[in-house]
C-alpha cells in the first residue's frame, strides 16, 4: 500500500524497510510526526547514509499484528500527505 500511494521503498525481500526521501530535514520531521503517533522510526541522513539519500528506516516484526500494520502504514500516508512526500 505504501507504495502505491507514492512512497519510495528499498530493501525488498526483508524486515528492514527504508521509505527513501531523499532531504535530511524531511526525514527528521517526518520521523517526528510518527512519533508522535505513537510509531517509532527512525530518521537518517549524512553521514549515516550517502548525502541527499536521508530516509526513514522502518522495521516490522512477526510480532506486529495486521492492525498495528495497518495503522503505521495509514499514518504513513497521512504525515507523507501533510508533508507534501506524497
Amino acid at each position: 500500500r505504501m507504495s502505491d500511494a507514492g512512497f519510495t521503498l528499498a530493501g525488498e525481500g526483508h524486515a528492514i524497510i527504508p521509505v527513501m526521501l531523499g532531504d535530511a530535514r524531511l526525514a527528521s520531521l517526518m520521523a517526528e510526526k510518527m512519533l508522535a503517533r505513537g510509531i517509532y522510526v527512525i530518521g537518517f541522513s549524512y553521514p549515516v547514509v550517502p548525502k541527499d539519500k536521508a530516509r526513514i528506516r522502518v522495521q516490522l516484526s512477526a510480532a506486529h499484528s495486521t492492525e498495528q500494520v495497518n495503522y503505521a502504514v495509514d499514518s504513513f500516508i497521512e504525515v507523507g500527505r501533510e508533508l507534501n512526500v506524497i
